[in-house]
């Protein structure tokens, strides 16, 4: 199968942090703007009940945040985007 086309507006630059796991957001620890470190924890994806702390795998600048608490997300969904 050919390679999918990059989106024409992607959600902000850097590294995506996606979904490890489909689950429920249930606590955003940051906000656009904000400096990370690798191994922050940037926010609580809650999944078949189980609370899973969601961390930075990059560091930098948190460029955008494309979920929000109460949001239902499938893995490999983009959660946000560190530059």
């Amino acid at each position: 199968a050919p390679a999918a086309a990059a989106p024409a507006t992607p959600a902000g630059a850097g590294t995506p942090l996606k979904a490890p796991l489909p689950g429920t957001i249930t606590e955003i620890k940051v906000a656009v703007g904000q400096q990370v470190n690798v191994g922050d924890i940037v926010l609580v994806l809650e999944a078949m009940k189980m609370q899973n702390n969601i961390e930075a795998e990059a560091a930098g600048t948190v460029t955008s945040i494309t979920v929000k608490q109460g949001e239902t997300v499938m893995e490999g969904a983009v959660l946000l985007t560190i530059g």
